[in-house]
């Protein structure tokens, strides 16, 4: 039986401006994982500083540079590193030492033991400022509330993936908020551990109040993306319907006027929104069918399933 030691570990950390940090921070990996096979990968997101340099300064055969040609933002440069390891189990971790890697192989542990896709880290005693804490806490919150899914703490980076489920993820834009609740979506079974937290060793944070809007929008996407993905038709198009409906209601309504009692309706307001509830109906089920289209041509030029099986098992239980 193969053990976690066995299995080759590939620590993915996206840099940004951080050249007082990585150094301690590959000592600090290195002394953790000490008796573990694995392969730092550091994602320079185009640095201002000396941050490249410093990396390539090191001669450590167990680091890898990955230099981004701009700055492209934290998921991109996550998923960088994730298309690039080659570890059975994919870790992920903020650059700037809050985080701290001893966490890492009990967290690894659980990973192995649990038969786990994915644990993530909860903060104790959190080292951040209110201008952080309190963004995360009202994303963190509105992300239990919309999604229905119980993660205390979205906003640690510290976070064992395996492979799989790590190579499925699709990253972009500024997901790597959601990136545990993307892990579910694919299917992952998620455990959530207790992990340290410290304040930043040196520099300054990247995030401020405007975050707050930034997971707003992308929970609204995921949302969509959470419920609607394979029958768009199911949300465009009801509401389309419902706005047809009601259009048709109202301008009925004033045909009776009209006809019936003589009437002028051509002034009355109640006369636009009629026919723009009637237009925009149209709109959104022709939106719902034309991304219906797009969904069916998404899998069938792929050749994707839209579905993810886990294990197959034959007569005695042992996996096909």
């Amino acid at each position: 039986m193969s053990t976690v030691t066995d299995s080759f570990l590939s620590i993915v950390v996206p840099l940004y401006n951080e050249e007082d940090n990585v150094v301690l921070l590959t000592e600090k990996i290195h002394e953790s994982l000490d008796g573990y096979h694995y392969q730092i990968i550091y994602v320079d997101d185009f640095s201002k500083d000396k941050t490249r340099k410093v990396v390539k300064g090191m001669d450590d055969s167990q680091v890898h540079l990955i230099e981004l040609k701009k700055n492209y933002g934290q998921s991109l440069a996550l998923a960088a590193g994730i298309d690039y390891a080659e570890g059975e189990y994919i870790i992920t971790m903020d650059g700037d030492l809050q985080n701290d890697p001893s966490d890492i192989p009990k967290m690894l542990g659980e990973a192995i033991s649990g038969d786990y896709d994915v644990i993530t880290g909860i903060r104790q005693k959190r080292k951040d400022s209110l201008v952080k804490k309190i963004p995360s806490k009202i994303a963190n919150f509105l992300v239990r509330r919309v999604t229905k899914l119980d993660i205390k703490d979205n906003g640690c980076a510290l976070k064992v993936f395996t492979k799989d489920i790590a190579k499925g993820l699709n990253l972009y834009g500024e997901m790597h908020r959601f990136i545990t609740l993307l892990a579910h979506l694919e299917g992952g079974q998620i455990k959530q551990v207790p992990v340290k937290h410290h304040a930043r060793h040196a520099g300054v944070s990247k995030y401020g109040l405007e975050r707050v809007f930034k997971v707003v929008a992308d929970m609204m996407l995921l949302l969509f993306i959470r419920k609607y993905f394979q029958r768009p038709i199911h949300l465009f198009g009801i509401f389309g319907v419902l706005l047809i409906i009601l259009g048709m209601f109202i301008n009925i309504y004033l045909l009776i006027v009209k006809l019936g009692f003589g009437e002028d309706i051509g002034t009355r307001p109640l006369l636009i929104f009629g026919m723009m509830f009637i237009l925009g109906g149209i709109q959104l089920f022709t939106i719902g069918i034309v991304m219906e289209l797009l969904i069916r041509t998404y899998y069938e030029s792929q050749q994707k399933r839209p579905y993810r099986i886990k294990k197959i098992s034959i007569g005695d239980g042992k996996a096909a």
